[in-house]
């Protein structure tokens, strides 16, 4: 029974009852240690839905994939039905089979996948408790599923605390836990065993804040000679004091196992009693623990009644009885007759764990090889103790499972360097690298450096640690590992490779200046020795360079022009059309640059994003447009996820600026979901600045200003954000179709200023600073904006440009009827349109009615198409004033009908994929591509999937 949880239990049944009737759900349960979290995920577990549990355990942070392993394992029979990639993901995560690592968010969708299949014949519970112990790798995993669960009929729920790191969940619904209510609180005190005068039982009360936790184990320790002292510990503290108190109590036999048990953090009993055994006690010096409700013994699984029980147990353990505990759990996990390194802790058995002197701490000693973390908790967090029944033990399918624990807990008994220790650590972290869980390698790595011998050793693994550090974007944690291992190795072969793992971590921190600065240095290390390692680095600094300005530009590409590259190099081809792309010249198709790049071996499709943006820059947006959506097919095949975010920006800008405005924002849309889930600030801002574009070209203004200021968030930069020229841009054109000209005056002189002036949308947004300009009564402003899309448009050699630069010239001009038939040939849907607006409002002036009547009705049913609504709206009061009726808006198509998930799922159905194969290229699961259709079909007017290719979904 639960005291006090009616709201909450009520909420969990709703949860569980939409799973019964198909729909998914997530829920992270927050609250301090003690409050009952576990309460209510095991109140979950008691009704009746087949579940599967998992949790997180703090020894296990750095070991990638860990809980993960212990949540799917019911399900992994099912493996083989996934889609290849992901199952190779998947088999590569657990180190099953010789596959080549995987992007960590395939692996998620491989999660999710499995999790749609073990759903497929009824509801499924996923349980995940202290998910803010969960190893990195597991975490990114279950929250990329989690976000998009949808009509599997799976409910996820994770249990977390409630610091500001402790497993941040954005997008996931949380419930946060308080304490009881008083009379919840009471009869919870009351149903106790031991007897409480009214004092102590007021003073509990008072002093538990209502912790469940703490008023079932709080009055076997307060005696009422305490009632009236004052207790300044904080309340986790007092509860590992009190399980403390209790563990003294025990045989000294039964705290040595109790203390392996907690080194260990597994809950298979064989591992604990092999190292147990080596200091003198077993199994049956378990039971007086199990007589006291302080473990359960089930089934050879060990489980902890709470984590600050295991963490009390570790933390008053004598640091030599804790490195015997390490040393003989590694011998425990070390192959026949391979004992641990003699180097370590030289005490074979501890002596009397858990008496009133043992508790000094790891913490409190002053050499940093034994003060590396290897303890089940902080030296001022108590709470720190991992619990539930996971453990090392639960991953025995993976490759190399005993070697990589061997070598963890040979590096927690380490008291010195110790080589052997530092190379089994190493390629520990190799392993874990290749299995993409950077977060442990980088601990491993670290971990490794710390404990070498030799000074270049400890170089080479610091290096490493940076690089994969810089590869789980953990900027900051990069930059320090940088900042170390240049200060040891003193400039030398190691120089390179440090500049750009700082690089890449100032700009990730919103500091392109300097990580210009830094690749620059970089490519100058390399250009003599190694010219395409030079010319790839410089790619990078394009892209830090348009954040800068021109001079920055002109530098890279000038650089870019010294490098003596082989003909037959791939970066040949790329370097030479991103030094044109700088100057906005023209100088090849970008199709052919990348059949060339192609051709001579660029097969990985990173080499090939900064293309697609430099076309933007030179206009070729229909090549642009072929070859993002070549390399998303090929990232989404291969698992490329990190890169779809900036390859749907891209091809969303082409979307929208050849009139497909509808499919536009659905690639937008996707693009930010994916930015949110992996963490790409940049692109989250560029996004929602896009999405704001998009509204304000409908004319949605609260939307417009909504994601707008999204784009510009504190977290994501603020004003100094990436998105922000877009977020203006956006601003200024709905000023424009609304009339106010003098707003949009000021968002767009934010064009003119460096360096959003050069940006892709400072040059697309010069018609529009003409045309506000002109109405305004300001020529010279509008004739400089004139000269410079001129000078675009002979640079870049594309017709539409020449067709825009056109109609600048006829607002500016005395007779403009030439420029405006010219501004005509060869534009796209939106901008022709307008041009046909500002057109027929000067035939009109001129008293050419029916000429003016044409050319405004063209416009009209163009601007309707498009959802343009202010500009539909401008229309019909010209043609109102020639006294000509407009129609209603017109029926957009079937697609109208749709959201925008929808839209894209029936696009792929009627091309003929499968729901699995439009699953895996949209990250779903197949039931709920399944149930977006289901939901299409009756908006559409058909009852089956063959019926969607009659239809125009144009």
């Amino acid at each position: 029974m639960l005291h006090g949880r009616d709201a909450e239990q009520a909420m969990l049944d709703d949860l569980l009852a939409g799973a019964r009737a198909g729909r998914s759900a997530a829920l992270v349960i927050r609250g301090e240690a003690g409050i009952g979290k576990s309460a209510l995920l095991d109140y979950a577990a008691a009704q009746g839905l087949p579940t599967a549990r998992s949790a997180g355990i703090e020894s296990e942070a750095e070991l990638s994939f860990a809980a993960l392993h212990l949540l799917v394992k019911p399900g992994m029979e099912l493996v083989g039905q996934l889609p290849p990639r992901q199952r190779d993901a998947l088999e590569a995560a657990f180190g099953l089979g010789e596959h080549a690592p995987a992007d960590r968010m395939l692996i998620g969708l491989a999660v999710l996948t499995l999790l749609a299949e073990e759903a497929a014949d009824g509801p499924l519970l996923c349980i995940v408790d202290d998910a803010h112990w969960l190893d990195q790798a597991t975490a990114d995993a279950l929250l990329f599923a989690a976000r998009r669960l949808d009509a599997e009929g799976v409910v996820m729920l994770f249990a977390a605390r409630t610091g500001p790191d402790d497993f941040p969940a954005p997008g996931l619904a949380e419930l946060t836990l308080t304490g009881l209510p008083p009379e919840a609180a009471a009869a919870l005190l009351d149903a106790g065993t031991t007897r409480l005068s009214p004092a102590t039982r007021y003073r509990l009360l008072a002093e538990s804040g209502g912790n469940p936790l703490a008023l079932l184990e709080l009055p076997s320790v307060v005696g009422d000679s305490d009632v009236g002292a004052a207790n300044p510990l904080p309340l986790t503290q007092r509860l590992q004091l009190a399980f403390h108190s209790r563990i003294t109590k025990l045989p000294p036999a039964t705290r040595t196992v109790l203390l392996v048990a907690a080194a260990a953090g597994t809950a298979d009993i064989g591992r604990v009693l092999q190292a147990a055994t080596t200091l003198g006690a077993g199994l049956p010096d378990l039971q007086p623990a199990q007589n006291a409700d302080m473990i359960d013994l089930d089934s050879g699984r060990l489980t902890w009644r709470h984590p600050l029980l295991r963490s009390a147990v570790y933390q008053g353990a004598a640091l030599t009885q804790r490195l015997a505990a390490h040393r003989a759990l590694a011998a425990a996990y070390a192959p026949p007759a391979h004992p641990p390194p003699a180097g370590h802790a030289a005490a074979s058995r501890p002596a009397g764990p858990g008496g009133t002197g043992a508790t000094s701490s790891m913490s409190t000693t002053d050499d940093p090889v034994i003060d590396a973390d290897c303890s089940t908790t902080g030296p001022d967090d108590p709470e720190n103790g991992a619990g539930g029944s996971i453990g090392f033990g639960a991953r025995a399918a993976f490759d190399d499972n005993d070697a990589d624990l061997r070598a963890w807990h040979l590096a927690c008994a380490a008291t010195g360097p110790d080589e052997e220790t530092a190379a089994a650590l190493e390629n520990t972290a190799d392993r874990t690298r290749r299995r993409t869980g950077f977060h442990g390698a980088v601990a491993a790595y670290e971990r490794a450096a710390a404990l070498s011998v030799d000074s270049a050793a400890r170089v080479r693994r610091l290096v490493m640690a940076a690089e994969t550090a810089t590869e789980a974007g953990l900027t900051g944690q990069a930059a320090r590992l940088a900042e170390r291992a240049a200060a040891l190795a003193g400039g030398g072969e190691y120089e390179q490779r440090l500049e750009l793992v700082r690089a890449q971590a100032e700009f990730g921190s919103g500091t392109p200046g300097s990580a210009h600065r830094r690749f620059m240095s970089a490519a100058r290390a390399a250009r003599t020795d190694d010219p395409g390692t030079a010319a790839r680095i410089l790619t990078r600094a394009v892209h830090t360079a348009w954040y800068l300005g021109p001079a920055e530009l002109d530098e890279v590409a000038g650089f870019l022009t010294t490098l003596r590259l082989a003909e037959d190099d791939p970066a040949t081809p790329i370097a030479r059309y991103l030094t044109g792309s700088v100057s906005g010249r023209r100088t090849t198709d970008l199709r052919a640059v990348v059949d060339a790049a192609r051709a001579a071996g660029a097969d990985n499709p990173a080499d090939l994003v900064q293309l697609c943006g430099s076309g933007l820059v030179v206009g070729q947006d229909d090549q642009v447009d072929e070859v993002a959506a070549e390399l998303i097919a090929e990232c989404r095949e291969q698992g490329r996820i990190a890169l779809l975010a900036p390859l749907l920006f891209f091809r969303a800008e082409c979307q929208l600026f050849g009139g497909r405005p509808r499919e536009s924002r659905v690639a937008a849309e996707e693009g930010l979901g994916i930015a949110r889930d992996i963490g790409q600030a940049q692109w989250v801002s560029q996004l929602h600045a896009f999405l704001a574009y998009l509204a304000a070209l409908h004319g949605d203004e609260q939307r417009c200003h909504a994601e707008a200021e999204q784009a510009v968030a504190d977290q994501l930069g603020g004003p100094m954000a990436v998105g922000a020229s877009w977020a203006h841009a956006a601003r200024g054109l709905l000023a424009l179709g609304d009339g106010k000209l003098d707003r949009a005056q000021a968002e767009l002189e934010h064009m003119t200023i460096e360096p959003a002036r050069h940006h892709v949308i400072g040059l697309r947004t010069l018609p529009d600073q003409i045309e506000v300009a002109v109405r305004l009564g300001a020529p010279d402003r509008a004739n400089e904006a004139l000269t410079r899309l001129v000078d675009w448009a002979e640079r870049a050699e594309q017709q539409w440009i020449a067709a825009l630069a056109a109609r600048g010239r006829a607002l500016l001009a005395e007779d403009p009827e030439p420029h405006f038939r010219t501004a005509l040939v060869g534009n796209r849907p939106f901008d022709e349109a307008r041009t046909r607006l500002l057109y027929g409002e000067w035939l009109r002036r001129d008293k050419r009615k029916v000429d003016a009547r044409t050319q405004l009705e063209q416009c009209a049913d163009v601007f309707d198409r498009l959802g343009a609504v202010p500009w539909l709206e401008r229309a019909r009061t010209e043609l109102s004033a020639l006294g000509v009726g407009t129609s209603a808006r017109a029926d957009d198509g079937p697609l109208s009908l749709l959201t925008p998930q929808e839209s894209q799922i029936v696009r792929l159905a009627a091309q003929g994929l499968s729901n699995r194969e439009i699953a895996a290229r949209l990250f779903l699961s197949h039931r709920t591509v399944g149930h977006h259709l289901y939901k299409a079909y009756p908006k559409l007017g058909v009852v089956s999937r063959g019926e969607l290719s009659a239809l125009d979904l144009e």
